[in-house]
């Protein structure tokens, strides 16, 4: 067999084996010196570098698209789930990152640096995104090795990882540098005290804090992957941020104003929002006042309008609920907006028949009418399922105006269940009143 034949072979060889067994490739690089990790990638066929890129822990992945040319490294992370992709964009310099985000399609890059940023006071703000991990399987010397040759002196907890990248527990370099060599690191590994998720907020990182006791808390996605860990000296600041933090924005005062703030600059910040709930009480009114004459011949309507309009306050309460929650923990982007809305019309649908027979029964045994318990119970299917829709369709059509759906959608929110309500239920009450 020639050179040439040889090489062929066994390049095949390697291809089958990348093809097959991509996290046993991914574990060996990750023991390489980065040269040689990148050298991979710029060898290997495009096919082949995903595979291995996925199979990576974050830091070794971060290594790659530190190495790779800005093209070569967007192209492979294009690839990949974005958020997956933030995790490792997370690890590298601002510089860098801004280098292979420029190469990206605007939409990705807008997505993925939504993804990296974390908003003020959660756990993404203060954690350290350069966090060692290593993988179950790593032996205790060799993780020693590697935590040597960073050199930072900044690691005190050493996190492993699953060949997900989920957490499975924590260790120390003391443990490491204790144990015999060539023990697992997964036998030294502890279960984590405490974790967090990168959005959960200070007050629950301080509540984290004292119910494990814990000096670090790593940091994981909603997926359970490490993407960074609080370390002790961000844990005091938490604490002590809370310590001071103010209660007023629960009751709409804004979390800028001190109990010693001058009168015109509360004033400034909190009628803004008097006068938006003024109108919308405005608007609600105007819609009972449309069917005026129908509520003067039919004076029971007007006993059961709170019912209508309460039961749609709450469906949409509910399924305002699950979305921003959804947007918070981004489980959530604008691309699974037609999922939650028809997901939200759909529960409120089948909830509001629910309703419906019960109230419908409810108010025949009242009013010994057929045709009002008939109006009530159709305007109750369908204001609920048209507030189930208004309460995931609310937050995300603010955020597609770049506006804070926190801010302002329980107020857009209570206006359109109050008006659906009102207008279903007076306006079938019209249609059908020789019913009544």
């Amino acid at each position: 067999m020639t050179a040439a034949s040889l090489a062929s072979v066994t390049r095949a060889l390697a291809e089958g084996f990348v093809r097959r067994h991509p996290g046993e490739v991914a574990r060996l690089a990750e023991l390489w010196d980065p040269g040689s990790l990148v050298g991979v990638f710029e060898d290997c066929e495009p096919g082949e570098r995903i595979r291995v890129l996925e199979h990576l822990t974050s830091p070794a992945a971060a290594t790659v698209a530190e190495g790779l040319e800005a093209e070569r490294a967007c192209r492979l992370l294009l690839q990949m789930d974005p958020a997956r992709v933030a995790i490792i964009l997370g690890r590298l310099s601002d510089a860098r990152r801004e280098q292979i985000l420029s190469s990206y399609p605007p939409s990705d890059a807008i997505e993925v640096r939504e993804l990296l940023s974390y908003p003020t006071d959660t756990a993404g703000s203060l954690m350290d995104a350069h966090v060692v991990t290593f993988r179950q399987d790593t032996r205790a010397g060799e993780a020693l090795a590697r935590v040597r040759d960073l050199g930072s002196g900044q690691e005190r907890s050493i996190v492993v990882v699953d060949d997900d990248g989920r957490l499975t527990g924590v260790t120390t370099i003391a443990e490491l540098a204790l144990a015999d060599p060539q023990t697992l690191v997964r036998r030294l590994a502890q279960a984590a005290q405490g974790r967090i998720q990168a959005l959960t907020p200070r007050e629950d990182i301080v509540e984290e804090l004292s119910r494990s006791k814990a000096s670090s808390l790593p940091v994981v996605d909603t997926q359970g992957r490490v993407v960074g860990i609080i370390q002790h000296d961000a844990l005091v600041r938490a604490v002590h941020e809370e310590v001071t933090v103010d209660m007023q924005t629960m009751v709409g005062a804004s979390a800028e104003e001190g109990a010693l703030s001058p009168i015109g600059f509360a004033v400034r910040k909190r009628l803004p929002w008097l006068q938006v709930n003024l109108v919308t009480a405005f608007l609600a009114a105007a819609i009972v006042g449309i069917f005026e004459d129908t509520i003067a011949q039919f004076t029971a309507l007007a006993v059961l309008l709170p019912v209508v309009a309460g039961q749609s306050g709450n469906t949409g309460a509910q399924a305002l609920a699950v979305t921003m929650r959804g947007l918070s923990l981004r489980e959530i982007r604008l691309r699974h907006w037609w999922q939650m809305a028809v997901k939200e019309a759909t529960v409120g649908l089948i909830n509001g028949v629910g309703v419906a027979v019960t109230t419908s029964l409810a108010v025949f045994v009242w009013s010994r009418s057929t045709g009002l318990a008939v109006v009530i119970g159709a305007s109750m299917v369908l204001s609920m399922a048209c507030a189930g829709l208004a309460g995931a369709a609310v937050p995300l059509a603010l955020v597609a105006a770049r506006q804070d759906p926190a801010q302002s959608s329980s107020i857009i929110l209570t206006t359109v269940t109050d008006i659906v309500g009102f207008f279903s239920f007076l306006g079938l009450a019209t249609l059908l009143s020789s019913m009544l």
